[in-house]
């Protein structure tokens, strides 16, 4: 893993921590990042502790359903991912504590996008949480690949997810 607990950005530590996971369109990546955060929030009876969300930095498809192709490789996984797309907003990096994107492109736009220099010390990579031996450096889109690429995808942010979490919970400790 790649940030210590110590650069995560500033969470009071009297309300839940409210995580927004950010890709292109949000139908792959940042949903499943949702849904695979959410379930393991849920599993440590930690739900009140917790606001999670996704949104896509492109409004492709706001309104839609996660992509069918990850929503069938995440049931496979026992999650399910009934999240409606939507936008990034200027509001969310008020909203949110922690704003995670998911490659280089949408920490760039996020960045560009944040209205202070506080908003943009609240973006993060998802990679920098990747403990995995991978070679990658980012969670790649799977839109344009097969089914290795869906599991893929979900095999980098099960990693991620987790590390995230207990980086989270040692800052509040």
């Amino acid at each position: 893993m790649n940030i210590p607990s110590t650069q995560l950005p500033p969470i009071p530590a009297q309300r839940p921590v409210r995580i927004l996971f950010v890709c292109l369109g949000n139908i792959c990546r940042s949903p499943a990042a949702h849904g695979m955060m959410q379930a393991l929030v849920d599993s440590r009876h930690m739900s009140e502790s917790f606001l999670i969300d996704s949104a896509g930095t492109g409004g492709y498809h706001i309104g839609s359903l996660p992509d069918s192709r990850m929503r069938a490789h995440a049931r496979r996984r026992g999650l399910s991912l009934d999240h409606r797309c939507r936008q990034v907003c200027e509001s969310d990096f008020t909203d949110f504590d922690i704003i995670i994107g998911m490659d280089a492109s949408n920490i760039a736009n996020l960045r560009r996008m944040a209205p202070s220099p506080e908003a943009m010390a609240k973006v993060i990579p998802m990679s920098a949480f990747f403990s995995l031996a991978t070679r990658y450096d980012h969670v790649p889109d799977p839109y344009y690949e097969g089914a290795e690429g869906f599991e893929l995808v979900l095999d980098l942010l099960d990693d991620a997810t987790l590390n995230l979490l207990d980086t989270i919970v040692a800052a509040r400790d």
